[in-house]
């Protein structure tokens, strides 16, 4: 089979490589799709959360069918649809696509147990955004977003962008901050009403006024970004809940920290998706939003090195997908 491989620090390589033998509790899964992240341009630059070793086949984010079963799983078959948790063993321990090699192949393996079937009426380009999306999803999650929340969502990157359709999906009324205009402009092609520039002094005022003065029930901080970080707290109202999804781990950010006394805030960080996957699939085969267009770029596996490339660059790329099969 082929395999992308980070073979070392800024070394990509698209290699053949021995298709894997599972164990008793194991599952072989033939790649569909697979979404890059910020997370693996790290993993790239040598740097990430956990400590790894390279060589390491990349590949979190991904949709995938199943094309054989250990003797001792129950539960999935072959041909069935299949997306996978990366937050794994022992509570977290390892990190899938991380620590342990990933979905960037052919055929990998997975343990049955942190794998989720998704129907055939989701495409598999819907498939690889379930983990993102499972991320922004449980932020309305935490926030207990419903159809009587006005609700800010701080920055316009993908995390930021599926915020907003999830928070707009639980029928509230959501305003997306972001500088950049291209994203701006996605948030509006998705759908989302209010879109707002947070370095403009009338966008500010228009905040105040889709509140009616009150500023916002729930804000969703999904930048990471001092500034973002420091303006959730003054864009919330009174009693607001505050979700904190945005990485800056290490980073500081000068904020009024009075006003959560002041406005009796609640304040949650919350990192990954543990617990939701099941609702997160049923909530996107629903139908009541639509995030695939999120995916700005599709590439062959064959243009890996491509794809990891535009990724890492930014400018007008919100989302890079690998297709490794129809």
């Amino acid at each position: 089979m082929k395999a992308t491989v980070f073979t070392d620090r800024e070394s990509i390589k698209f290699m053949d490589a021995d298709v894997p033998s599972i164990g008793p509790d194991e599952v072989l899964v033939k790649s569909k799709a697979v979404g890059i992240c910020h997370s693996d341009i790290e993993l790239l630059e040598g740097r990430y959360i956990l400590p790894f070793s390279y060589p390491i086949i990349p590949g979190h984010e991904w949709a995938g069918e199943v094309t054989e079963v250990g003797s001792d799983v129950t539960g999935f078959s072959a041909d069935d649809r299949v997306v996978g948790e990366c937050v794994v063993n022992a509570g977290g321990k390892d990190h899938f696509g991380f620590t342990i090699s990933g979905a960037m192949a052919e055929y990998f393996i997975v343990k049955a147990e942190w794998l989720h079937k998704f129907p055939d009426s989701m495409s598999w380009t819907m498939g690889a955004l379930v983990e993102p999306f499972s991320v922004a999803y449980n932020a309305t999650f935490v926030a207990r977003v419903d159809p009587a929340d006005r609700v800010a969502v701080l920055g316009g990157g993908p995390i930021g962008l599926m915020a907003a359709l999830a928070a707009k999906g639980r029928g509230a009324k959501v305003a997306l901050f972001e500088p950049q205009e291209f994203r701006r402009q996605k948030a509006l092609e998705l759908g989302i009403e209010y879109v707002l520039d947070p370095e403009s002094p009338a966008d500010q005022k228009k905040a105040a006024q889709l509140t009616d003065g009150d500023m916002f029930d729930v804000v969703l901080e999904s930048a990471g970004h001092p500034k973002a970080m420091a303006n959730a707290i003054e864009l919330a109202g009174h009693s607001a809940r505050l979700v904190f999804v945005g990485i800056n781990v290490g980073g500081t950010a000068q904020a009024p920290m009075g006003l959560i006394q002041a406005k009796s805030l609640e304040v949650k960080g919350i990192i990954g998706s543990m617990n939701v996957w099941p609702q997160t699939i049923r909530f996107l085969s629903s139908g009541v939003v639509d995030p695939s267009p999120i995916v700005s770029d599709h590439f062959a596996h064959s243009d890996c090195a491509e794809a990891f490339a535009l990724s890492r660059a930014g400018g007008k790329t919100t989302k890079v997908h690998v297709e490794l099969g129809s």
